[in-house]
């Protein structure tokens, strides 16, 4: 363990490797397309697709990290959970970090992206490592200011697994007086502008700005995802399922955009409800090596010689 707490403090990305209940592994990458070896992400994308393949075995994405693209690999926060004794990837999540051109300035965003998990594993407990576990983690590499997250999709759980686990999340149905805000709306146009290649929206589908929907979303790469309201995953609590079949066209292939913060206050309480007692302390480790890398990494690079740092570096070794 503490040979990978010095790993994590000498990396400039996060790549953590965690054991977690059930057999499994994870292993979180971000950015792997800026610093891994060619071979190595070859193999990781094949992980990816070998996943997606058993999970949509009718047809193939083409966008994103599974469309073969290195700038796509190069914006991406991946998860990928594998069976400890076979090696055998069984489920990833695969963020894209967003730089988004507000005019007078960039604001970083977090988009949720794919989340692919073999059906011979499901309702196994993964959830927690999915759907919460990197966000923390980027909250925590951000220094822990607040960070803007993203979701586009047509499937009623995850609408509400998002509406509950982010805060000033909109659109949230379980919110009635969830407000629009002006930075929601001048994020969700500058997403829609340059952004439509990180969740396969074609450039002909139209945003309603009122109603936060992407209508005729699924031309752009991410055709093999379009679900009737029938085959779409439903959430517990009937306000997103009715949300959901009121507001989209699935017929004609419509989307949510969804769009809030993932902040300290939002990361306690996943921890509290959705980390079982068997993770704590594979979430604590995660941490632990985010956060030393976070505080270590300035004073190992200034200690480093043999490297140029640019403004950070340390004084030239002697000759």
């Amino acid at each position: 363990m503490i040979r990978a707490f010095l790993k994590a403090s000498r990396q400039k990305h996060m790549d953590l490797t965690l054991s977690v209940p059930g057999g499994r592994q994870v292993r979180i990458l971000e950015r792997p397309g800026l610093w891994m070896a060619p071979d190595a992400l070859d193999a990781l994308g094949a992980d990816l697709r070998s996943v997606a393949g058993k999970t949509l075995p009718a047809g193939q994405l083409t966008y994103g990290v599974l469309g073969g693209e290195r700038a796509a690999m190069e914006r991406a926060v991946i998860t990928l959970v594998s069976d400890r004794k076979t090696g055998a990837p069984i489920a990833f999540n695969a963020l894209a970090l967003m730089q988004v051109d507000l005019g007078h300035r960039a604001e970083d965003v977090l988009h949720l992206g794919l989340v692919m998990i073999d059906p011979e594993v499901r309702q196994q407990g993964l959830s927690w490592i999915l759907y919460g576990l990197t966000c923390v983690l980027m909250v925590l590499r951000n220094g822990l200011r607040p960070l803007w997250v993203s979701n586009v999709t047509q499937v009623p759980s995850v609408v509400g697994l998002v509406s509950s686990g982010f805060a000033q999340t909109f659109p949230n149905p379980a919110e009635p007086t969830a407000t629009r805000s002006l930075m929601h709306l001048m994020l969700a146009r500058a997403i829609l502008r340059d952004h439509r290649a990180v969740f396969g929206v074609g450039p002909e589908a139209e945003f309603d700005e009122a109603r936060f929907v992407i209508t005729d979303a699924y031309t752009g790469g991410s055709d093999d995802l379009k679900k009737t309201y029938e085959d779409a995953p439903k959430h517990r609590e009937d306000v997103y399922n009715n949300f959901c079949r009121a507001e989209l066209d699935y017929a004609r292939g419509d989307d949510v955009l969804q769009l809030g913060i993932v902040d300290v206050p939002s990361s306690l309480a996943y921890i509290r409800r959705d980390v079982p007692a068997g993770g704590l302390a594979a979430l604590a480790f995660a941490i632990g090596a985010a956060a030393l890398q976070r505080a270590a990494m300035p004073l190992w690079q200034w200690a480093d010689s043999r490297r140029d740092f640019g403004p950070l570096r340390a004084r030239e070794a002697d000759k």
